[in-house]
């Protein structure tokens, strides 16, 4: 694929900074609820489902994952959350740089271990189950992330990356490190296609899209587009379309000084009322209600680095 495509593609997300590469988020979504569009990002991902099911998509390969149960995503990967069953989800996600295991002078940690994973070369299972003594310790490791990164403890940004180190040392001591150097040339095909479909997207939400264009991409007729276009995403274009419109506007949302009704003319719907159906059937609320659900975590949060900022001047100095 070509690098500009590639590069305009990818999720523009900035997942922590220089000095702690990687970013930790947890969600919660009802059922039926859309877990997590297409997208893909340079860094990898630990995706470990807290409660209920998720049909997790990476490229062209489909499967289900339960609570317990976590996804390792290589970094480039097209991934994608669906709902499955009737009780939601609620799932905890670490997006990391691989220079966060990166040594500082090239060394034997570097060469056999750090090296082969940036590579693909030996990178931890797609689908890590507790069905096998090996899949219990990483995930064991992998539920120690999630709670280093919910009590923020001081010092929690060793614990995440002595985890990580772990997980490493179990993969290589147990040989179930995994090879994904080589790609199948024809899933290769499909996903560079949908990829080119998903930039022109992106590019252009703003504005309204017609089926026409989008098919002529590739170029298909319009029902085979949709087709593809559906057993690719599990959405139709029309609702992927209209899912990425709503998630820029939760971001714009955010902005109290900004109207719903200019916010819904910018991400590309010309009409307020088919806006706030289309955000309501999405987010479960109306941008209204969103906004202010916004402003209370935003409160709450605010509280909570006072209180840990009182708690650590409190501590005793070593």
């Amino acid at each position: 694929m070509d690098k500009m495509l590639r590069q305009s593609l990818k999720e523009s997300k900035i997942h922590g900074e220089d000095l702690l590469p990687f970013g930790a988020y947890s969600y919660a979504y009802g059922p039926g609820e859309h877990v997590v569009d297409c997208h893909w990002h340079v860094e990898a991902e630990l995706f470990y489902v807290l409660e209920g099911e998720v049909l997790f998509q990476i490229d062209t390969d489909y499967f289900p994952v339960k609570a317990g149960e976590a996804v390792f995503i290589d970094g480039g990967d097209i991934h994608a959350g669906l709902p499955l069953g009737d009780d939601g989800c609620r799932f905890f996600a670490l997006v990391f740089d691989m220079n966060l295991l990166a040594s500082v002078q090239y060394d034997a940690i570097q060469e056999r271990i750090v090296l082969p994973l940036q590579e693909r070369k030996a990178t931890f299972p797609r689908h890590i189950q507790g069905t096998s003594e090996a899949g219990q310790r990483l995930l064991q490791h992998i539920s120690g992330i999630e709670s280093c990164c919910s009590a923020l403890k001081p010092g929690y940004e060793a614990a995440v990356k002595g985890h990580l180190f772990l997980m490493l040392h179990e993969i290589a001591a147990g040989g179930s490190a995994c090879n994904r150097s080589i790609s199948n040339t024809g899933s290769s095909a499909k996903i560079d296609r949908l990829k080119t479909v998903l930039l022109f997207i992106q590019q252009n939400y703003g504005r309204p899209i017609r089926l026409a264009e989008l098919a002529g991409l590739i170029p298909m007729s319009e029902g085979q587009f949709c087709r593809f276009f559906k057993s690719m995403t599990r959405q139709t274009p029309t609702d992927y379309i209209n899912s990425y419109r709503i998630r820029q506007a939760v971001e714009l949302l955010r902005n109290e000084d900004r109207k719903i009704s200019d916010i819904a003319l910018e991400v590309g719907f010309d009409n307020i009322s088919y806006f706030i159906r289309v955000f309501r059937k999405t987010m479960k609320c109306s941008p209204s209600e969103f906004r202010k659900g916004a402003e209370v975590q935003e409160l709450k949060a605010a509280a909570s680095l006072r209180h840990n900022n009182r708690v650590c001047s409190k501590l005793p100095l070593t």
